[in-house]
């Protein structure tokens, strides 16, 4: 079933493509293809999509935490090939923090859209998408998580994460 608005999370170079200091693996190269067909199939039936792409600045405090990643102008920060077709300047919500709407314009964006179910896709299940999740259900708004559609380089935070989203926040994990 589709939602009324999709969320593609972090499908970026940064994350997607070896080499890089977040490199998800070999995992995050087995959602790409369903993550695809979930684009299509939004695109197909005039749903909403969008793109959540951190977006640092070389001094963020978030490296505080993790190794310096997807910095801007860097290229780790674009969305990854595969996806790029669908990913015009005005359906990606640039952002600095884990979650969706802190720092962006992510909630004016979904109030225009008024969606009674998003479905989110991406990585990493345990961090951006766990917590834009959590941003959902705290504005009452019905969340699907798709397991081909996420992945983390943490998979057993990865199957906590799915858990939490499950038991906690109500999503419809399938």
């Amino acid at each position: 079933m589709l939602g009324d608005l999709l969320i593609v999370t972090d499908m970026l170079r940064g994350f997607c493509e070896e080499g890089h200091a977040l490199y998800c693996g070999p995992q995050v190269r087995a959602i790409v293809p369903f993550v695809r067909e979930r684009v299509a199939a939004y695109e197909a039936a005039g749903k909403g999509v969008l793109f959540l792409a951190d977006n640092h600045a070389p001094d963020d405090l978030e490296f505080r935490r993790f190794p310096p990643h997807s910095i801007e102008g860097s290229g780790e920060q674009e969305v990854i090939p595969e996806l790029a077709e669908w990913a015009r300047p005005e359906r990606i919500v640039h952002k600095t923090r884990y979650g969706g709407f802190y720092g962006t314009d992510l909630e004016e964006r979904v109030q225009a859209i008024q969606p009674s179910l998003v479905e989110l896709n991406g990585v990493c299940t345990n961090i951006c998408v766990l917590y834009t999740a959590e941003e959902f259900c705290n504005r009452d708004i019905a969340v699907q998580v798709p397991r081909a559609g996420v992945t983390s380089f943490d998979l057993e935070a990865h199957e906590w994460a799915l858990k939490q989203m499950a038991s906690v926040l109500g999503a419809k994990v399938f």
